[in-house]
């Protein structure tokens, strides 16, 4: 039988990975779970991912880069006489707003580190971005500070289930943002 060519299956398998998360959690990702969401024979996925971390560090590596790029289309860190502290606000606020199942699933992945060594370089990689693009409008200890103060409030949000309240979040980020850097 010939190999059908099929360019798309790794990203398909990326997908429905972290489809599976989202409906079953952590616990229910293996390559068979995986080879049935994205309708793909079970080697298919030994094929491009040999090991499950291998396919969780892809997973959060495309997490990673659609958070990369909502931020990139705000475009408010490359206006100096923009409220920093709005505008992160505004950004945990776009997030958080709407379906919780993918901030929920990021945060999952993005712990999971915790016990999966091989995924702590791809969270670090998503903190250090971050604190470089807010390095941008301030010194570089501000900047992890505001990544480590966000992910606290975003988690606290997801783990508590309160709304999330962007006029307490911004305020909260003013009181870490130095005024001189604040517009």
């Amino acid at each position: 039988m010939a190999r059908r060519y099929d360019p798309e299956r790794r990203q398909r398998i990326i997908d429905a990975a972290i489809r599976v998360v989202g409906t079953k959690g952590l616990a229910g990702l293996s390559h068979r779970s995986v080879a049935a969401e994205a309708d793909v024979p079970l080697g298919s996925t030994t094929y491009h991912f040999s090991t499950l971390d291998e396919l969780m560090v892809a997973a959060l590596r495309q997490l990673n880069e659609g958070f990369a790029t909502m931020i990139a289309a705000c475009g408010g860190l490359d206006d100096p006489r923009t409220d920093l502290a709005e505008e992160l606000a505004g950004w945990m606020g776009e997030w958080l707003s709407g379906d919780r199942t993918g901030v929920e699933l990021e945060y999952e992945l993005y712990l999971a580190a915790l016990r999966r060594p091989a995924l702590r370089p791809v969270a670090a990689e998503w903190a250090e971005e971050l604190a470089s693009l807010l390095s941008r409008r301030t010194d570089p200890v501000t900047a992890r500070a505001l990544v480590a103060l966000m992910d606290g409030i975003c988690l606290q949000v997801l783990l508590t289930g309160t709304p999330y309240d962007e006029t307490w979040a911004r305020e909260i980020l003013r009181r870490v943002i130095p005024r001189s850097t604040d517009a």
